[in-house]
């Protein structure tokens, strides 16, 4: 119990549960089954984003081209379908190609020692400007994608959309594996230390390419799952969804040094932040105030994180 209690992940659990209880008060309309499920809906998607930035962030990286890369599966998938390749063939091909961005970001990192910031600041210019260059700047409407594959964006399994067992199917295996797995650990000891990961005989530089990449394939399959959820392929789409889902993280628990954090947390971060707008919502606040609030919510967090990195060095 005393460890239990001591959890990030407790912490933001009772929060999350003050935050609704106080809500339930303040609106009849917050713990409606109709608000919960777009509450759930809101960020299941983002959160298949938000498990691969959580694990690059505990390796010591950061990417800030993870809402080009989901609006790029979108439109590569769109693309493709009205070129007339099926659509399970298209998704398949847009998440390796976000899978290559990756690769190229991690290859800039470990081959030529370019920062992760740098490269991904770069990269997330370069998507975005290959999504409007792909489709002239104008919307791709997918209206004609067939039935089945639209079902893992808008249908349902006994009464619970497919997005979100999906959602959980990815949180449940990567949290698990990022805990249990001895190779996974390796994320862990090399955003702790890197020099001292290296002498032990750990690939350094493998394990923060393997995770870059990593972190923009699920980026990639977010994309595939937003194009069956909409049926269209906006190139504008995902502009500023990488500060949702840094914030989201370094709220869970995740430290901007490396070498610490869950997904779990990170999960329970991004629920915070889609309860705190929903809640925004209901009472009417402007949308340049909610961003203001958001803002701050990410300030406290990532001042708590350098307080806590603060106190470890001085230890």
């Amino acid at each position: 119990m005393a460890r239990l209690a001591s959890m990030r992940e407790t912490g933001l659990l009772l929060i999350i549960a003050a935050l609704c209880v106080a809500m339930g008060f303040a609106s009849p309309y917050f713990l409606t089954w109709d608000n919960v499920r777009a509450l759930l809906l809101s960020f299941s998607i983002e959160g298949i984003v938000v498990v691969g930035m959580t694990v690059l962030l505990i390796v010591g990286g950061i990417d800030l081209s993870v809402g080009s890369v989901v609006c790029f599966a979108m439109v590569v998938t769109g693309k493709l379908f009205l070129m007339g390749l099926d659509p399970w063939t298209a998704g398949l091909v847009a998440i390796a190609a976000s899978a290559l961005v990756g690769a190229l970001i991690g290859g800039c990192v470990t081959r030529i020692g370019l920062n992760h910031f740098i490269a991904s600041l770069a990269f997330m210019v370069i998507v975005r400007g290959l999504c409007l260059a792909l489709t002239q700047g104008t919307p791709q409407s997918l209206f004609a994608l067939p039935a089945e594959f639209k079902f893992i964006g808008q249908g349902t399994v006994a009464g619970v959309p497919a997005v979100i067992l999906i959602f959980v199917a990815i949180v449940t295996v990567s949290d698990f594996a990022l805990r249990r797995a001895s190779l996974l650990r390796k994320v862990f000891y090399t955003g702790s230390n890197e020099k001292a990961a290296l002498y032990s005989g750990i690939r350094t530089a493998h394990v923060k390419f393997w995770v870059t990449v990593l972190c923009s394939a699920l980026a990639g399959v977010a994309g595939v799952v937003y194009t069956a959820r909409f049926g269209a392929a906006t190139p504008t789409f995902g502009m500023g969804m990488e500060l949702n889902v840094i914030a989201a993280a370094v709220i869970g628990g995740a430290s901007l040094k490396g070498g610490s954090g869950t997904v779990l947390g990170a999960v329970l971060g991004l629920a915070l932040l889609s309860v705190v707008t929903s809640s925004l919502i209901l009472l009417d606040v402007s949308p340049y105030w909610q961003d203001v609030i958001k803002g701050l919510i990410l300030l406290v967090a990532v001042t708590i994180d350098h307080l806590l990195n603060t106190r470890r060095g001085s230890r």
